[in-house]
């Protein structure tokens, strides 16, 4: 592998457009399910802002993949389990519990048997819309020790050989062909992979490669979303999914952009961009309390801003501006900041 470094600053610029496109795709959530309720112009909106974003899970596990895998202290199995995996668990263990109580609340008040039964299922159903990340990314932490060891002999070519084969199962799982390896533990593993991979060698030469196949798949995510709803009458997820090529290219594109400019924006951004890397995590746990009352399309919320090319953009703004203060504030109190790291 090559030993060209890049700043890590990059690395927390990847966190910090990760974590405003999560935002931005649950500020949408509720509006990409309005086809035919809402004018075509608007409904292309959430389709465009859904498609430019669906990066952001992707490149938090390529950034895990380039840190961990790249990591060439001696393994300590009691030091990983207690500061890696810990730091992860405890935070959705504790939110998830959060969220059930949250769940307990309706109209007619709080509910104990309701957030009972939400906690009970939650081994199998998370109990809020993006906690589902956690059910797929703490697996990983069980699979990135085993990857260390076998990436440290293995030559570039067989990497790119790695690589490939990963990227050949993401995309007959577009295709939704059925076979056995095509699981979410080797799909997401190849995340970890693809990030460590472009960490350590110098993209510049490729990065136009990136680009055009980065930009000429969210052109294509657009027009087949588009074309799919138009045939079906409603929104169809098949060029959103996580594990498909489109998204792997996307997010790659995101990466090695992120990477080249980053020197260039250290400078002038470095104190935004690294509060906002810092408390990513946090800012991802805490950032749905906030929407609860925006996707309640009722209080008009979207319909305020008169366009939802304005309102997708400005709310998911002020939520980030919101949640990082409040992140922010909770860091600083004993105990409650180990809930968001």
């Amino acid at each position: 592998m090559s030993e060209a470094k890049p700043s890590y600053f990059y690395l927390n610029l990847l966190r910090c457009v990760a974590t405003i496109a999560v935002i931005i795709i649950h500020v949408l959530g509720p509006m990409r399910e309005l086809y035919g309720q809402i004018p075509v112009s608007e409904w292309l909106a959430t389709v465009t802002y859904n498609s430019a974003t669906r990066w952001a899970v992707p490149v938090f596990m390529m950034i895990s993949g380039a840190l961990l895998l790249s990591d060439k202290r001696p393994f300590d199995c009691r030091y990983y389990l207690s500061r890696r995996l810990m730091k992860v668990l405890i935070p959705f263990l504790a939110w998830t519990v959060i969220y059930s109580l949250i769940t307990g609340y309706s109209g007619d008040g709080w509910s104990s048997a309701v957030a009972a039964d939400t906690l009970i299922a939650a081994n199998n159903t998370p109990v809020w819309y993006h906690l589902w990340f956690f059910y797929d990314f703490i697996p990983l932490y069980f699979v990135i020790p085993l990857l260390i060891p076998v990436l440290r002999v293995m030559t570039r070519e067989q990497v790119k050989l790695l690589i490939a084969a990963w990227l050949f199962l993401t995309s007959i799982f577009m295709l939704k062909i059925e076979t056995a390896i095509a699981q979410n533990i080797v799909l997401y593993s190849g995340y970890l992979i693809l990030g460590w991979f472009l960490h350590n060698r110098d993209n510049s030469k490729e990065l136009k490669y990136w680009v055009i196949a980065g930009l000429s798949w969210i052109v294509i995510d657009i027009i087949g979303t588009w074309a799919i709803a138009q045939q079906t009458h409603e929104y169809s997820g098949f060029f959103m999914g996580y594990k498909t090529i489109n998204t792997v290219l996307i997010g790659g594109m995101i990466f090695v952009l992120c990477q080249h400019f980053a020197p260039r924006l250290e400078q002038r951004f470095a104190a935004p961009v690294n509060t906002v890397g810092k408390y990513s995590l946090g800012i991802y746990l805490i950032h749905p309390i906030l929407l609860i009352p925006v996707r309640q399309l009722d209080n008009g919320f979207y319909a305020w801003f008169g366009t939802d090319w304005l309102a997708i953009s400005a709310i998911s703004v002020v939520t980030l501006m919101v949640a990082l203060a409040l992140t922010w504030l909770l860091a600083k109190v004993p105990v409650v900041n180990r809930l968001l790291p």
